[in-house]
């Protein structure tokens, strides 16, 4: 069996004395599309910034390509090819579209999909419309657009995209969900954090609950499907 290009092991992770992820582990193969699921406050967005380094695991490790990242400076990790698309956005708002995707450029990877501006204006039309317009004269979604395609300039093997359905409209919804599935075609590795069942099972292989910062369920649709006292359980308002 392939190595995992991601793993997870034991990953305790804090804000301050409040303890987030509590033993987390779980792995993530290459090409896959994992889908983390849980309520606000279970963990997902921990989750990522612990990947990321963002938040330093007190406990456990996290194993990126078979090596650990766990400690490592986030701008290391990044350069080892792992791209984070936050919440927030985090657009550079004075610099221009085109401004913002030169940003994000990395040097091409080995077995890496390879992106280039033509591709992030073919995946995002909207972007070269408005390509000479700063950050802060756009949409949600176009912010959203824009914080996607400045990362994959980066030519991440592993994509982060944390919550890419909150706050914005159901047609740019449909249009990420397209653009995922066109990440899976072309086989990037994806994790995305996702309250929206729906639009997770449109574009993932396997879900991954969370719930207090422990996992509760790792499988695929169809097995959680068949086990609705775990959806109601976990991912019921």
């Amino acid at each position: 069996m392939p190595e995992p290009m991601l793993t997870l092991e034991g990953v305790h992770s804090f804000y301050g004395k409040a303890h987030i992820l509590n033993g987390l582990g779980f792995s993530v193969d290459r090409g896959e599309v994992v889908a983390l699921l849980g309520r606000n406050g279970a963990g997902k967005t921990t989750t990522m910034k612990s990947i990321m380094q963002l938040v330093r695991p007190r406990r456990g490790q996290v194993c990126f390509h078979g090596s650990q990242i766990t400690g490592m400076p986030p701008h290391k990790v990044a350069r080892l090819g792992l791209g984070y698309v936050p919440e927030e956005r985090r657009i550079f708002t004075d610099l221009t579209i085109l401004e913002n995707l030169e940003v994000g450029r990395q040097a091409r990877r080995a077995d890496t999909p390879y992106w280039t501006e033509a591709d992030m204006f073919e995946l995002f039309p909207n972007l070269w419309e408005r390509r000479n317009a700063q950050g802060k004269a756009m949409s949600g979604g176009e912010q959203q657009m824009l914080t996607i395609a400045r990362t994959l300039m980066g030519n991440p093997s592993l994509l982060l995209l944390d919550e890419p359905s909150e706050g914005i409209a159901p047609i740019i919804v449909e249009q990420m969900a397209e653009t995922i599935l066109k990440f899976k075609a072309e086989g990037l590795t994806v994790i995305i954090s996702e309250q929206n069942l729906h639009f997770a099972r449109i574009v993932a292989d396997r879900a991954v609950i969370i719930e207090g910062g422990e996992k509760k369920f790792d499988g695929s649709f169809a097995e959680l499907e068949n086990h609705p006292e775990i959806r109601d359980a976990y991912l019921s308002v």
